[in-house]
């Protein structure tokens, strides 16, 4: 499965590419930010995001999109850049017929470090050394986007798994009854 991992931010979205199977290496294919001047219009920030992310798409055709979930933070001016370049990413996705998953960000650091707490610095670690990579990736959005594509990798299948269990479950049992 080859996944494309966002990082979302409107100064630097995070993009990273990463294909793989639970059980088998993983394997880098691409890494980058998507940037953005701080004093531009909103919208054309927006525009220069959903350029960049297109461009990615095209690239590399992902099998599907992982996006950081928004979680709310103190700074109501960052929360809401964060939300908007998310669903730029999950539009431009949307838009072509790939699916898109939401991961928290302790969700994410769980995955990739064993602990939902671990900080920027020990996620960028794990993250050169399950890809085997000979430096870090920089700057820490686009180590971030990476580890968002593993975590779905290694746990997105299983959730999606569950929730198709679940969903027929009822139907099974229904059907069990007649």
């Amino acid at each position: 499965m080859k996944v494309l991992g966002v990082d979302p931010g409107l100064t630097r979205c995070g993009v990273g590419v990463v294909d793989g199977a639970p059980g088998r290496p993983l394997r880098m294919l691409g890494v980058g930010v998507v940037r953005t001047p701080a004093e531009a219009d909103i919208g054309q920030r927006l525009l220069q995001i959903e350029q960049g992310l297109e461009h990615w798409l095209d690239e590399h055709r992902p099998d599907l999109v992982a996006v950081e979930r928004v979680f709310a933070q103190h700074n109501v001016r960052t929360v809401m850049g964060t939300a908007q370049a998310s669903a730029v990413a999950m539009l431009c996705a949307t838009r072509r017929g790939i699916p898109v998953t939401l991961h928290t960000p302790s969700e994410v650091k769980a995955a990739v470090t064993g602990s939902g707490r671990a900080d920027k610095a020990q996620v960028t670690a794990m993250v050169t050394r399950l890809l085997r990579l000979d430096a870090p990736p920089r700057p820490a959005d686009a180590a971030d986007a990476l580890a968002l594509a593993i975590c779905h990798i290694w746990r997105g299948g299983a959730v999606d798994r569950i929730a198709a269990a679940l969903a027929k479950a009822p139907t099974a049992r229904r059907e069990h009854l007649r």
